[in-house]
């Protein structure tokens, strides 16, 4: 069976010594796609466009800083602990998108309290950008053959030339077409029904479907912790869990809270 052969080079431009490497494109993409989303966001609810600026610098640092510190505390903290120094070298990859998310929702607090808006009503817009945020992230990481998946012998099975010649579960695309359709339905919800109104819902039905889709497509994937490779469940499977449940608590709390009302 032939199976699609993976081996784009991860450098896009490279002139006079200056490399462009294409998971940075597709990372700026990420943000400007987020940035986008929330600017027509603004717009449609009156709310200041300007103070958008400090909202991106703050999620940016607080993506960037939290995802580092949870692949190296999460994922090898045995080697990092041991190579605290090697914290700091980003290039040389390593990025956890549980803490990512972290640092974007405490990046957030910090802005919510300079505009004097909800929390949860931030968090519920947020997570529209995050989302299409989330589906650029994961091409990139398909670009640069990391995040792999487990070996298959389905036809959509991919080699992954750069690492070895077995097919493999493309798992990053499946992740990126996950966070993309949960864009589009979290997008659509917001536009056509009520639910926006409702604090925390938008935020935590994000929750439930990314970390549910994260879940299961987890099953697929190669383990990236050393330490769970005799686990039934991965690293990213647990970490996964305890983001499920509050999103699940904020999904169903608001309308709780109606339905005692109107008792």
């Amino acid at each position: 069976m032939d199976h699609i052969i993976w081996n784009v080079d991860p450098v896009a431009i490279s002139f006079m010594g200056l490399k462009v490497h294409w998971y940075g494109i597709l990372f700026a993409l990420a943000i400007a796609s987020g940035f986008q989303v929330m600017k027509r966001i603004y717009v449609r609810e009156n709310l200041p466009v300007e103070s958008l600026d400090n909202l991106l610098m703050y999620c940016v640092v607080g993506i960037i800083v939290g995802a580092r510190l949870a692949h190296c505390l999460f994922y090898d903290p045995a080697y990092y602990l041991s190579h605290p120094l090697k914290i700091f070298a980003i290039w040389e990859g390593g990025l956890a998108s549980h803490g990512g998310g972290l640092g974007a929702i405490l990046a957030l607090y910090y802005y919510q309290r300079q505009v004097k808006l909800p929390f949860l009503f931030l968090l519920d817009r947020l997570a529209i950008a995050t989302a299409i945020f989330g589906f650029f992230v994961r091409m990139a990481n398909f670009v640069n053959s990391e995040i792999l998946g487990l070996p298959t012998d389905k036809p959509w099975g991919i080699i992954f030339e750069r690492v070895d010649m077995l097919p493999r579960h493309p798992a990053q695309l499946y992740e990126a077409i996950a966070y993309l359709s949960i864009f589009a339905l979290l997008w659509c919800i917001y536009r056509m029904t009520a639910m926006k109104q409702k604090h925390g819902a938008i935020f935590g039905l994000f929750l439930v479907l990314v970390f549910s889709s994260r879940f299961v497509i987890e099953m697929v994937k190669v383990k990236q912790a050393v330490y769970a490779d005799t686990w039934t469940f991965s690293a990213g499977q647990l970490l996964s869990i305890p983001f499920l449940l509050v999103g699940i608590a904020l999904l169903v709390t608001p309308y709780l809270r109606k339905a005692k009302t109107s008792e």
